[in-house]
C-alpha cells in the first residue's frame, strides 16, 4: 500500500476517533462515569490504529473488516475509559460487522476455510476469558468476555500465533498500566479499572505483528 493511501486511511481514523466520542456518550450515563476521553485524544488514537492496520495489513483482504471493527473498538474504549462498560450493542456491532466484512474477504480471496478459523478463534476467545472471569477474585467482566469473542474473529482469521498472541497481549499491557498508576499513587489495589482498552489494544498490536 503506498504511503499517500495509508495517510489517507490515517486521516479516516482520525475522522473515525472524532465521531466515536459523541458514539459512545450515547451508551453513558453521565451519573456513573468516572472520566471522559476528549476528541483530541481519540482523533490521534484513531489516526494511529487505522494508518498502522493500513500499513501492516494493506494487501489483506480483510483489512476493511480490521477497520470496521477498529472504529467500533474506539468507542467501545471511550466509553469503557468513561463508566467501567462495554455496551452490548457496541460490541455486537463489532461482531456482526466484523463476521460480515470477514465473509466478504473470503469471497474475495476464495479462502472460505479461513471463516472457520476466524470462527474458531472466537470461540476459544470465548472460553478463554469466560473462564478466568469465573475464577474467584477475578476482576474481568462478561463485558470483557463478549469483546474478546468478538475480537477472536479477526484474529482466528489473521492465523494462530496471531490469536494466541492477541489473548496474551491484553494481560501483559495492562499489567504494565496497572503497575505505572499503582506507582504514582493514582490508584489502589481494589480501584476497579477497564480492561477493554488492553483488549482492543492487545489485538492491534497482534494485526500489526502477523
Amino acid at each position: 500500500m503506498s504511503a499517500g493511501l495509508v495517510t489517507g486511511v490515517a486521516l479516516l481514523g482520525a475522522l473515525t476517533g472524532r465521531a466515536a466520542v459523541p458514539l459512545a456518550h450515547r451508551f453513558v450515563d453521565g451519573s456513573t462515569a468516572r472520566s471522559g476521553v476528549g476528541r483530541g485524544a481519540a482523533v490521534s488514537a484513531g489516526a494511529v490504529v487505522f494508518g498502522g492496520l493500513a500499513a501492516a495489513r494493506g494487501a489483506d483482504p480483510a483489512l476493511p473488516a480490521l477497520l470496521l471493527v477498529a472504529a467500533v473498538g474506539l468507542a467501545l474504549a471511550t466509553a469503557d475509559l468513561a463508566c467501567l462498560r462495554l455496551p452490548n450493542p457496541l460490541v455486537g456491532a463489532a461482531a456482526l460487522g466484523g463476521g460480515l466484512g470477514l465473509a466478504g474477504a473470503a469471497l474475495v480471496a476464495g479462502t472460505p476455510g479461513r471463516l472457520l478459523t476466524a470462527l474458531t478463534g472466537a470461540a476459544i476467545s470465548f472460553a478463554g476469558y469466560a473462564l478466568l472471569a469465573l475464577l474467584p477474585g477475578a476482576r474481568l467482566g462478561f463485558g470483557d468476555v463478549k469483546l474478546a469473542a468478538a475480537l477472536g474473529l479477526p484474529l482466528g482469521w489473521l492465523g494462530w500465533p496471531t490469536l494466541g498472541l492477541g489473548l496474551l497481549l491484553p494481560h501483559l499491557l495492562n499489567g504494565v498500566v496497572v503497575l505505572a498508576l499503582l506507582a504514582a499513587r493514582r490508584v489502589r489495589r481494589d480501584t476497579p479499572l477497564p480492561f477493554g482498552p488492553a483488549l482492543l489494544a492487545g489485538a492491534w498490536l497482534a494485526a500489526l505483528l502477523a
